[in-house]
């Protein structure tokens, strides 16, 4: 074999992954459309049938906080006015270095109360519950700290009801997202999680806690990251839910049943991608124990949270990402090729693996040999076309087919000028800014690979969800 043929052989692999890896993703589109087609004919809450009138299952609100003084006080208040007939919050400050106790205690009137704490998954030490004196509804757990599945797994101890939604203190909640979120939950028992939408805040205007007006910001970099969620949730997870398949479940908006995440262990406190493995473990211990369940996501459910606005902020954020990625895969792979692993453990888990997991080395060296063999003269301006428009046309296509599906379907951007402007968006993101998430990841698989130690990294907030 010369090296004219081993070029060829790497030339045409690396055009193969590319249009799988886009033909993939035209499927789980194609999904998405026949789903959100069927989802917005039904999605009014007023054309519900009368039996779900009043028999909504009580949900209990966690709130993980640690050092949220600035906003939990406004974070909380939101919270307390949503629309549904019978919910807790459950905010767990998680040792606090600042004073997030002391401002809860004193917004709300917390007072210590001897309740039996019930310890079923295992968590850091409990300080004090507390209760409001002027909101029956709100508790307060504080705790050790121990990171945010720690406090999570506090608050389900502490929860009384029989669903929980996990909620981050700086998240913005749409009134009725309850309503539509417990949905599956009511109309298919099996139903053991359901995640929502999650929004960019940034560039959108904030009322006593509520969002008043969809806006864009001025920043480009939360411009591509709008487009980036719009791709990820319209059609990445809408895509998956039909097929039962879906291995992500937004940390920042969940809604799970409680027995069913304590006899799966809870969260894990040793991956920073406590969310993502939580999903995928479920997944594994339903199939394999042959239990009839669901897991599903909703398009119309939305919280909006705030996006980074700085690149070295936004870099730790994908870092860790993938390798929480990594983490939630490796400790889960029974479920990859299993005999009752389903969709989840033949279609969504290897399209992990290959596309996402691996994704970022694949990619980088895709372009980098590419390139490379075009400058030597080892390969022809058409073969380095060919893989171009594999690798960067297809992107360009779903980027766009994704706004359009959001303008379609929920009209969120009213505007003229913001459609513009996100199409525009859409269409740059594929020329630097993918390629730089595609580098930011391989950090992240690096990282993983190497054992080295991982850690949350500081997020820069503006704070607007506190007006």
């Amino acid at each position: 074999m010369n090296w004219a043929t081993v070029v060829q052989a790497i030339q045409w692999f690396f055009l193969l992954y590319f249009i799988v890896l886009s033909l993939s993703y035209v499927s789980l589109n194609l999904i998405s459309i026949v789903s959100l087609s069927h989802y917005m004919s039904t999605r009014s809450m007023e054309n519900l049938p009368p039996v779900y009138s009043n028999f909504e299952l009580p949900i209990s609100l966690i709130v993980p906080a640690y050092n949220e003084e600035a906003t939990i006080a406004a974070s909380v208040r939101a919270m307390l006015q949503l629309s549904y007939p019978e919910f807790e919050v459950v905010v767990v400050n998680d040792g606090s270095a600042d004073a997030t106790l002391e401002t809860l205690i004193r917004e709300f009137s917390m007072a210590p109360f001897p309740e039996a704490y019930r310890v079923r998954l295992q968590t850091q030490p409990v300080n004090a519950v507390y209760h409001s004196t002027i909101h029956p509804n709100l508790r307060l757990i504080d705790k050790q700290n121990g990171g945010k599945a720690d406090a999570l797994n506090a608050g389900i101890n502490g929860s009384l009801y029989p669903l929980f939604c996990c909620v981050d203190a700086d998240s913005i909640l749409q009134r009725d997202s309850l309503q539509r979120l417990v949905q599956p939950f009511l109309e298919d028992a099996s139903t053991v999680a359901c995640g929502g939408t999650v929004r960019i805040a940034n560039g959108c205007r904030i009322s006593g806690g509520y969002l008043s007006r969809v806006g864009l910001p001025t920043s480009p970099l939360v411009l591509l990251q709008i487009v980036e969620y719009l791709r990820a949730f319209l059609f990445g997870r809408l895509g998956w839910s039909p097929l039962n398949a879906l291995l992500i479940i937004s940390g920042a908006f969940g809604l799970f049943r409680k027995e069913t995440v304590i006899a799966a262990g809870g969260y894990r406190s040793d991956t920073v991608g406590e969310d993502m493995e939580l999903v995928v473990r479920l997944h594994r211990t339903l199939r394999l124990d042959g239990k009839r369940y669901r897991i599903t996501f909703l398009p119309d459910p939305v919280c909006w949270t705030e996006a980074p606005e700085d690149l070295r902020t936004l870099q730790n954020q994908r870092i860790r990402w993938q390798r929480g990625l990594a983490e939630s895969l490796m400790m889960n792979r029974r479920l990859l090729f299993h005999p009752k692993g389903g969709a989840a453990g033949w279609l969504a888990f290897p399209f992990m693996v290959v596309f996402e997991w691996l994704g970022p080395l694949l990619e980088a060296l895709g372009y980098g040999l590419m390139v490379f063999f075009f400058l030597t003269q080892m390969i022809s301006l058409e073969a380095l076309g060919a893989f171009l428009l594999a690798a960067i046309g297809f992107g360009l296509l779903l980027s766009v087919n994704a706004l359009l599906l959001e303008e379609l379907s929920f009209h969120l951007y009213e505007r003229p000028s913001q459609l513009v402007v996100l199409f525009l968006v859409a269409v740059m993101e594929n020329f630097g800014y993918r390629q730089l998430n595609s580098v930011w990841r391989l950090i992240g698989l690096m990282r993983w690979a190497l054992g080295g130690k991982a850690h949350w990294g500081e997020m820069k907030r503006i704070g607007r969800g506190a007006g």
